[in-house]
């Protein structure tokens, strides 16, 4: 049995979409997932880059 994971690309924050942004920020925000749940769901790798979509984009004060 061999578990083999999918392969990993390297991204920038500017490789996102504006929707894709959106539709993180939105899911954190209405509190379905915290931003580390959202940064292993979507395969974001930087540790802040979902804190600075939620300053930049979202609504509440962060």
């Amino acid at each position: 049995m061999s578990s083999r994971e999918p392969q990993r690309v390297k991204r920038s924050q500017r490789d996102y979409t504006l929707a894709f942004k959106l539709s993180v920020v939105e899911e954190v925000e209405k509190g379905m997932l915290s931003y580390k749940q959202a940064q292993r769901k979507y395969g974001i790798q930087g540790r802040s880059t979902v804190l600075v979509l939620l300053r930049k984009l979202g609504t509440l004060d962060w």
